[in-house]
Protein backbone atom coordinates (compact mmCIF):
# COMPACT_ATOMS: atom_id res chain seq x y z
CA UNK A 1 0.00 0.00 0.00
CA UNK A 2 1.19 3.34 -0.87
CA UNK A 3 1.65 5.55 1.44
CA UNK A 4 -0.88 9.10 1.67
CA UNK A 5 1.52 11.42 1.44
CA UNK A 6 3.28 9.39 -1.25
CA UNK A 7 0.41 9.33 -3.41
CA UNK A 8 -0.12 12.80 -3.23
CA UNK A 9 3.12 12.90 -5.09
CA UNK A 10 2.46 10.58 -7.54
CA UNK A 11 -0.78 12.27 -8.12
CA UNK A 12 0.28 16.21 -8.28
CA UNK A 13 3.57 14.13 -10.60
CA UNK A 14 0.43 13.02 -13.23
CA UNK A 15 -1.22 16.04 -13.18
CA UNK A 16 1.96 18.32 -13.78
CA UNK A 17 2.74 15.69 -16.46
CA UNK A 18 -0.59 16.46 -18.41
CA UNK A 19 -0.13 19.62 -18.27
CA UNK A 20 3.61 19.82 -20.30
CA UNK A 21 2.38 17.12 -22.30
CA UNK A 22 -0.95 19.48 -23.58
CA UNK A 23 1.42 22.11 -23.93
CA UNK A 24 4.31 20.89 -25.52
CA UNK A 25 4.70 23.21 -28.04
CA UNK A 26 5.15 25.45 -25.36
CA UNK A 27 7.71 24.10 -23.47
CA UNK A 28 9.23 22.55 -27.30
CA UNK A 29 9.65 27.09 -27.91
CA UNK A 30 11.25 27.82 -24.84
CA UNK A 31 13.50 24.28 -25.13
CA UNK A 32 16.27 26.42 -27.76
CA UNK A 33 16.89 29.58 -25.68
CA UNK A 34 17.17 27.18 -22.31
CA UNK A 35 19.99 24.93 -24.42
CA UNK A 36 21.37 28.45 -25.46
CA UNK A 37 21.69 29.80 -22.03
CA UNK A 38 23.34 26.21 -20.92
CA UNK A 39 25.63 26.10 -24.18
CA UNK A 40 27.27 29.79 -23.75
CA UNK A 41 26.77 30.85 -20.15
CA UNK A 42 27.00 27.51 -18.04
CA UNK A 43 29.25 25.26 -19.92
CA UNK A 44 32.13 27.56 -20.51
CA UNK A 45 31.99 28.35 -16.33
CA UNK A 46 34.29 24.84 -16.56
CA UNK A 47 36.97 27.45 -17.65
CA UNK A 48 37.15 29.34 -14.04
CA UNK A 49 39.15 25.75 -12.69
CA UNK A 50 41.88 27.73 -14.20
CA UNK A 51 41.98 29.61 -11.43
CA UNK A 52 42.66 26.92 -9.16
CA UNK A 53 45.60 25.68 -11.31
CA UNK A 54 48.71 26.73 -12.76
CA UNK A 55 47.45 26.66 -16.66
CA UNK A 56 49.43 25.53 -19.54
CA UNK A 57 48.38 25.26 -22.98
CA UNK A 58 50.05 22.10 -24.04
CA UNK A 59 48.67 20.85 -20.16
CA UNK A 60 45.35 22.15 -21.04
CA UNK A 61 42.30 22.38 -18.19
CA UNK A 62 42.38 19.13 -16.59
CA UNK A 63 46.28 18.17 -16.91
CA UNK A 64 47.12 21.65 -15.80
CA UNK A 65 48.83 21.26 -11.90
CA UNK A 66 46.36 22.28 -8.80
CA UNK A 67 47.47 25.04 -6.95
CA UNK A 68 44.50 25.86 -4.96
CA UNK A 69 44.14 29.29 -3.63
CA UNK A 70 47.71 30.67 -5.02
CA UNK A 71 46.29 32.74 -7.58
CA UNK A 72 43.98 34.58 -4.88
CA UNK A 73 47.06 35.15 -2.26
CA UNK A 74 48.68 36.95 -5.63
CA UNK A 75 46.66 39.23 -6.29
CA UNK A 76 45.52 40.17 -1.85
CA UNK A 77 49.19 40.69 -1.81
CA UNK A 78 50.17 42.29 -4.63
CA UNK A 79 51.12 46.22 -3.79
CA UNK A 80 49.05 47.27 -6.28
CA UNK A 81 45.44 45.61 -5.26
CA UNK A 82 44.34 48.34 -2.93
CA UNK A 83 44.80 50.98 -5.70
CA UNK A 84 43.15 48.93 -8.33
CA UNK A 85 40.58 48.46 -5.39
CA UNK A 86 40.28 52.05 -4.82
CA UNK A 87 39.98 52.84 -8.61
CA UNK A 88 37.68 50.63 -8.93
CA UNK A 89 35.18 51.26 -6.20
CA UNK A 90 35.09 55.32 -6.11
CA UNK A 91 34.59 54.94 -10.18
CA UNK A 92 31.43 52.37 -9.46
CA UNK A 93 30.77 54.16 -6.63
CA UNK A 94 30.82 57.66 -8.13
CA UNK A 95 28.60 56.05 -11.02
CA UNK A 96 26.00 55.15 -9.00
CA UNK A 97 25.77 58.15 -6.86
CA UNK A 98 25.19 60.59 -10.11
CA UNK A 99 24.10 58.06 -12.96
CA UNK A 100 21.02 56.31 -10.43
CA UNK A 101 18.46 58.91 -9.72
CA UNK A 102 18.97 60.89 -12.90
CA UNK A 103 16.47 58.19 -15.15
CA UNK A 104 13.93 58.33 -12.14
CA UNK A 105 13.69 62.18 -11.74
CA UNK A 106 14.18 62.27 -16.42
CA UNK A 107 11.08 59.57 -15.98
CA UNK A 108 9.27 61.37 -13.70
CA UNK A 109 9.74 64.86 -15.59
CA UNK A 110 8.88 63.07 -19.05
CA UNK A 111 6.02 61.51 -17.50
CA UNK A 112 4.55 65.06 -16.16
CA UNK A 113 5.38 67.26 -19.28
CA UNK A 114 2.37 68.89 -21.09
CA UNK A 115 2.53 68.08 -24.74
CA UNK A 116 2.64 64.67 -26.39
CA UNK A 117 5.45 66.57 -29.13
CA UNK A 118 7.69 67.64 -26.69
CA UNK A 119 7.66 64.35 -24.45
CA UNK A 120 8.18 62.47 -27.86
CA UNK A 121 10.76 64.86 -28.61
CA UNK A 122 12.87 64.98 -25.23
CA UNK A 123 12.43 61.53 -24.65
CA UNK A 124 14.12 60.83 -28.29
CA UNK A 125 17.31 62.90 -27.89
CA UNK A 126 18.13 61.88 -24.27
CA UNK A 127 17.59 58.12 -25.71
CA UNK A 128 19.30 58.55 -28.86
CA UNK A 129 23.08 58.48 -27.28
CA UNK A 130 22.69 54.86 -25.88
CA UNK A 131 22.99 53.94 -30.08
CA UNK A 132 26.59 55.48 -29.42
CA UNK A 133 29.19 52.19 -29.55
CA UNK A 134 32.22 52.95 -27.23
CA UNK A 135 34.44 53.72 -29.63
CA UNK A 136 32.30 56.44 -31.25
CA UNK A 137 31.83 58.01 -27.63
CA UNK A 138 35.45 57.87 -26.73
CA UNK A 139 36.01 59.47 -30.04
CA UNK A 140 33.57 62.17 -29.52
CA UNK A 141 34.80 62.93 -25.76
CA UNK A 142 38.49 63.05 -27.63
CA UNK A 143 37.28 65.77 -30.44
CA UNK A 144 35.90 67.67 -27.52
CA UNK A 145 37.89 67.61 -24.86
CA UNK A 146 41.14 67.13 -26.98
CA UNK A 147 44.15 69.54 -25.81
CA UNK A 148 45.30 70.82 -29.20
CA UNK A 149 42.37 70.55 -31.77
CA UNK A 150 39.33 69.90 -28.86
CA UNK A 151 36.83 72.17 -29.41
CA UNK A 152 36.62 73.63 -25.26
CA UNK A 153 40.45 74.23 -25.63
CA UNK A 154 39.74 76.48 -28.85
CA UNK A 155 36.84 78.13 -27.19
CA UNK A 156 39.30 78.73 -24.52
CA UNK A 157 41.73 80.17 -26.76
CA UNK A 158 39.17 82.99 -27.56
CA UNK A 159 39.54 83.99 -24.94
CA UNK A 160 43.28 84.18 -24.00
CA UNK A 161 43.13 80.92 -21.75
CA UNK A 162 45.76 78.21 -21.71
CA UNK A 163 44.74 74.77 -23.22
CA UNK A 164 43.52 72.02 -20.44
CA UNK A 165 44.51 68.47 -20.56
CA UNK A 166 41.91 67.25 -19.99
CA UNK A 167 41.62 64.04 -20.88
CA UNK A 168 45.47 63.38 -19.39
CA UNK A 169 44.65 64.81 -16.06
CA UNK A 170 44.00 62.55 -13.30
CA UNK A 171 41.87 64.50 -11.44
CA UNK A 172 39.53 64.83 -14.15
CA UNK A 173 39.37 61.35 -15.71
CA UNK A 174 36.74 60.29 -12.67
CA UNK A 175 34.39 62.85 -13.65
CA UNK A 176 35.17 62.51 -17.91
CA UNK A 177 34.18 58.96 -17.48
CA UNK A 178 31.05 58.96 -15.60
CA UNK A 179 29.43 62.19 -16.59
CA UNK A 180 29.88 60.75 -20.08
CA UNK A 181 27.92 57.63 -19.17
CA UNK A 182 25.18 59.77 -17.40
CA UNK A 183 24.64 61.34 -20.59
CA UNK A 184 24.76 58.20 -22.41
CA UNK A 185 22.79 56.27 -20.26
CA UNK A 186 20.21 58.35 -18.73
CA UNK A 187 17.33 58.24 -21.27
CA UNK A 188 17.52 54.23 -21.80
CA UNK A 189 17.50 53.88 -17.77
CA UNK A 190 14.56 56.05 -17.69
CA UNK A 191 12.73 53.53 -20.13
CA UNK A 192 11.73 51.20 -17.49
CA UNK A 193 10.39 53.92 -14.78
CA UNK A 194 8.19 55.49 -17.53
CA UNK A 195 6.63 52.23 -18.07
CA UNK A 196 6.02 51.74 -14.38
CA UNK A 197 4.75 55.34 -13.75
CA UNK A 198 1.97 54.23 -17.39
CA UNK A 199 0.67 52.24 -14.84
CA UNK A 200 0.06 54.43 -12.47
CA UNK A 201 -3.68 54.64 -11.77
CA UNK A 202 -4.88 58.09 -12.89
CA UNK A 203 -7.60 58.51 -10.93
CA UNK A 204 -5.26 58.75 -8.30
CA UNK A 205 -3.73 61.98 -10.03
CA UNK A 206 -7.56 63.03 -10.99
CA UNK A 207 -8.62 62.93 -6.84
CA UNK A 208 -4.57 64.38 -5.99
CA UNK A 209 -5.75 67.60 -8.10
CA UNK A 210 -9.42 67.83 -6.73
CA UNK A 211 -7.77 68.13 -3.51
CA UNK A 212 -5.60 71.09 -4.71
CA UNK A 213 -2.39 69.04 -4.14
CA UNK A 214 0.19 70.39 -6.77
CA UNK A 215 2.89 68.84 -9.04
CA UNK A 216 5.57 68.25 -6.80
CA UNK A 217 3.72 66.79 -3.80
CA UNK A 218 1.94 64.37 -6.11
CA UNK A 219 5.12 63.38 -7.76
CA UNK A 220 6.47 62.74 -3.89
CA UNK A 221 2.97 61.02 -2.74
CA UNK A 222 1.58 59.13 -5.39
CA UNK A 223 4.50 58.21 -8.37
CA UNK A 224 7.67 57.99 -6.06
CA UNK A 225 5.68 55.35 -3.99
CA UNK A 226 4.23 53.51 -7.10
CA UNK A 227 7.63 52.80 -8.55
CA UNK A 228 9.52 52.48 -5.54
CA UNK A 229 9.73 48.45 -5.60
CA UNK A 230 11.32 49.17 -8.88
CA UNK A 231 14.09 51.61 -7.40
CA UNK A 232 14.41 49.07 -5.26
CA UNK A 233 15.25 46.01 -7.78
CA UNK A 234 17.23 48.12 -9.23
CA UNK A 235 18.92 49.26 -7.08
CA UNK A 236 20.01 45.76 -6.13
CA UNK A 237 20.73 44.77 -9.68
CA UNK A 238 22.97 47.69 -9.35
CA UNK A 239 24.87 46.65 -6.32
CA UNK A 240 26.33 43.73 -8.30
CA UNK A 241 28.43 45.47 -10.51
CA UNK A 242 29.72 47.83 -7.63
CA UNK A 243 33.37 46.14 -8.07
CA UNK A 244 32.87 46.03 -11.55
CA UNK A 245 33.50 48.89 -14.04
CA UNK A 246 33.08 48.75 -17.78
CA UNK A 247 36.57 47.60 -19.52
CA UNK A 248 36.17 48.81 -23.14
CA UNK A 249 35.60 53.16 -22.12
CA UNK A 250 38.51 52.69 -19.30
CA UNK A 251 40.54 51.12 -21.45
CA UNK A 252 40.15 53.42 -24.14
CA UNK A 253 40.28 56.61 -21.71
CA UNK A 254 43.37 55.55 -20.27
CA UNK A 255 46.89 57.21 -21.17
CA UNK A 256 50.33 56.92 -19.33
CA UNK A 257 48.98 60.70 -17.50
CA UNK A 258 45.90 59.05 -16.06
CA UNK A 259 47.18 55.65 -15.31
CA UNK A 260 47.17 56.37 -11.32
CA UNK A 261 43.61 56.62 -11.13
CA UNK A 262 42.11 54.84 -14.64
CA UNK A 263 43.50 51.17 -13.43
CA UNK A 264 40.81 49.12 -12.61
CA UNK A 265 39.99 45.60 -12.25
CA UNK A 266 39.07 44.82 -15.63
CA UNK A 267 41.98 46.83 -17.06
CA UNK A 268 44.64 45.21 -14.85
CA UNK A 269 43.55 41.61 -15.37
CA UNK A 270 43.66 42.33 -19.30
CA UNK A 271 47.15 43.52 -18.53
CA UNK A 272 48.64 40.68 -16.64
CA UNK A 273 45.94 37.14 -18.20
CA UNK A 274 46.07 38.78 -22.13
CA UNK A 275 48.41 41.45 -23.14
CA UNK A 276 51.37 40.79 -21.02
CA UNK A 277 54.56 39.17 -23.10
CA UNK A 278 53.91 36.02 -21.19
CA UNK A 279 49.93 35.81 -20.27
CA UNK A 280 48.97 34.57 -17.04
CA UNK A 281 45.60 32.88 -17.44
CA UNK A 282 45.59 31.40 -14.08
CA UNK A 283 45.94 35.09 -12.51
CA UNK A 284 43.76 36.91 -14.62
CA UNK A 285 41.18 34.26 -14.06
CA UNK A 286 41.84 33.90 -10.45
CA UNK A 287 41.21 37.87 -10.10
CA UNK A 288 37.91 37.80 -12.13
CA UNK A 289 36.45 35.42 -9.97
CA UNK A 290 37.25 37.04 -7.26
CA UNK A 291 35.55 40.03 -8.68
CA UNK A 292 32.18 38.08 -9.54
CA UNK A 293 32.40 36.50 -5.93
CA UNK A 294 31.82 40.31 -4.44
CA UNK A 295 29.59 41.21 -6.24
CA UNK A 296 27.54 38.05 -6.07
CA UNK A 297 27.89 38.88 -1.86
CA UNK A 298 26.81 42.78 -2.69
CA UNK A 299 23.93 41.50 -4.61
CA UNK A 300 22.90 39.05 -1.71
CA UNK A 301 23.52 41.62 1.23
CA UNK A 302 21.74 44.13 -0.54
CA UNK A 303 18.25 41.79 -1.31
CA UNK A 304 18.62 41.05 2.24
CA UNK A 305 18.91 44.44 3.54
CA UNK A 306 15.75 45.42 1.14
CA UNK A 307 13.44 42.40 2.40
CA UNK A 308 14.41 43.43 6.11
CA UNK A 309 13.60 47.22 5.33
CA UNK A 310 10.65 47.49 2.22
CA UNK A 311 9.73 43.84 2.08
CA UNK A 312 10.60 44.40 -1.93
CA UNK A 313 14.03 42.67 -3.19
CA UNK A 314 14.50 40.25 -6.27
CA UNK A 315 13.25 37.17 -4.65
Amino acid sequence: MMQPARKKFVAAAQIQLRRIIRARGLYLLLLFPLVYVFIFNYLPMYGVTIAFKRFNIKQGILNSPWVGLYHFGRFLGNPKFFDIMKNTMILSVYSLIAGFPIPILLALGITHMPGKRYKRTIQLTTYAPYFLSVVVMVGLMSQLLGLRFGLFNRILGLFAIPPVNFMGRPDMFRHIYVWSGVWQGAGYGSVIYISALSSVDPQLHEAAIVDGASIWKRILHIDIPSILPMITIMLILSMGSLVSVGFEKTFLLQNNTNLSVSEVIETYVYRVGLSASRPDFSFGTAIGLFQNVIGFCLVMTANFISRRLSDSGLW
